[in-house]
């Protein structure tokens, strides 16, 4: 009998003397010890806390923009959309003279997914003569529909379809939970991306290749409708403003609400982002390939800036009266009961007597950061010209944090915030000719796309 074959290089294999080796230097030392004792009896967040951190933290604010409740996206990856509309709504709750407004998030959602289905399929005709285990189309197939997003793909559902109250189309089950309805959509686009490919083998033009694209938007519409409910055509809104006055609209498209009661100037805002990968110069314009949702919408372009000058953007349309939408990467030293961000807030290298060494450029490069969460800067506390804290807005309920607001430190926003919307107008002459140029494109497995997965 022939000998089982070797996995690998047995002179790298790890060895019994190493191993001995490894459990007596842990064993010898005290405070590993006492770390595990710890460990394995507690949460390592509560072990690594930074008790300095939490009683020296101070949630007043000298610019604090929110009088109103937050929101709650539940168990969905709705973020980008909820502060969207709560950037919105802050207009609106302006124009329409009410102190609480929601926007319906479940009406963009379904017009998202409906959308989103039509840019999967025309990624899938486009990249339709390549192997299946080729690169970009694994990555397409691997998550054909998510709840993830980015601005420019909000500000083009906003666009094209508009705004409704949400009384006119409240969240259901699946809204509000939306993993069993992604599955069953992701099962479908699956079932349309393999017909297509198959037609395309069989020589399947174009025209042949839209219309069986158009066979599935109607199953897809259908689930759709199924989960979500049907989106209004029309409707006619009325409320009672804070000083008692009772107003009443006409019918009115969801388009004609967005354009008459949201007076933010949609078109002005452009995605700045802060990206130090060497190989991504400031200055510059980017975009990543198939990133979208709207087929003949906003592309998704980001123009790459240093930090301080994001900061300075940010604190300007804070100060400027207007809240700020952005991306960053939540999970990274936060305490979600706490409401509170900060660079050091667990301190990791105490408990493993290690350090952890990556910089912002190298995790970005190595898998170990990525955009993950949106949400809206409402404050900021100003020193000597320079915001020291951050208040944030976010979407998950009252619960957590200052009844759902958080404090985020600016050692925190140095770290792991990666992305604002601002007015084009706050941007130096350069940048704004930069806003012009056709941007590098980056693959669609970068982390600058991650947001939207």
């Amino acid at each position: 009998m022939r000998p089982a074959a070797i996995d690998g290089d047995a002179a790298g294999a790890l060895e019994s003397s190493t191993i001995d080796a490894l459990q007596t230097a842990f064993s010898t030392n005290g405070n590993y010890r006492l770390a595990q004792n710890a460990v394995t009896r507690n949460s390592l967040d509560d072990i690594a806390l930074d008790q300095r951190i939490v009683f020296g933290a101070d949630h007043s604010f000298s610019i604090t923009l929110d009088d109103w409740g937050v929101t709650d996206q539940k168990q969905t990856g709705r973020c980008w959309m909820f502060a969207g509309l709560n950037l919105l709504r802050f207009s609106a709750r302006q124009v329409l003279g009410v102190k609480e407004f929601e926007f319906s998030q479940n009406y963009l959602m379904f017009w998202d997914k409906l959308e989103r289905a039509n840019y999967f399929f025309e990624a899938i005709i486009e990249t339709a003569d390549r192997d299946v285990d080729d690169r970009t189309v694994a990555f397409l197939l691997d998550q054909p529909v998510s709840d993830g997003g980015q601005w420019n793909m909000f500000i083009s559902l906003v666009d094209k379809h508009g705004l409704v109250p949400k009384a006119f189309m409240p969240e259901t089950n699946s809204s509000s939970n939306s993993r069993r309805m992604n599955g069953v959509l992701r099962s479908k686009l699956r079932e349309g991306a393999r017909r297509v490919r198959e037609m395309r083998r069989h020589g399947a033009g174009l025209d042949a290749l839209r219309q069986l694209k158009d066979e599935y938007l109607e199953i897809v519409h259908r689930i759709l409708s199924i989960h979500l409910g049907t989106p209004p055509r029309r409707f006619a809104w009325q409320w009672r403003t804070t000083s008692g006055a009772f107003e009443r609209t006409e019918q009115m498209t969801p388009q004609e609400f967005a354009n008459r009661f949201v007076a933010l100037p949609r078109d002005d805002y452009v995605c700045l982002v802060h990206d130090p990968r060497p190989a991504n110069p400031y200055g510059r314009t980017y975009t990543v390939e198939h990133l979208g949702n709207v087929i003949g919408g906003r592309r998704v372009t980001y123009l790459n800036v240093e930090m301080a000058l994001m900061k300075q953007v940010a604190q300007r349309t804070l100060e400027a009266g207007e809240p700020v939408w952005f991306g960053c990467d939540v999970g990274k030293q936060m305490r979600r009961d706490l409401g509170l961000m900060d660079r050091d807030l667990y301190d990791l290298d105490s408990v493993y007597d290690t350090t952890f060494e990556l910089d912002k450029a190298a995790r970005l490069e190595y898998g170990e950061t990525r955009m993950t969460h949106a949400m809206l800067f409402t404050g900021a506390d100003i020193v000597d010209g320079h915001a020291r804290r951050w208040r944030v807005e976010n979407s998950w309920g009252s619960d957590p944090g200052q009844k759902g607001f958080f404090t985020m430190n600016d050692s925190w926003f140095d770290e792991f915030m990666f992305e604002i919307a601002a007015r084009r107008e706050y941007l130096p002459a350069n940048l704004q000719e930069a806003l012009d140029l056709e941007p590098t494109v980056l693959p669609p497995w970068d982390p600058m796309g991650a947001l939207a997965r």
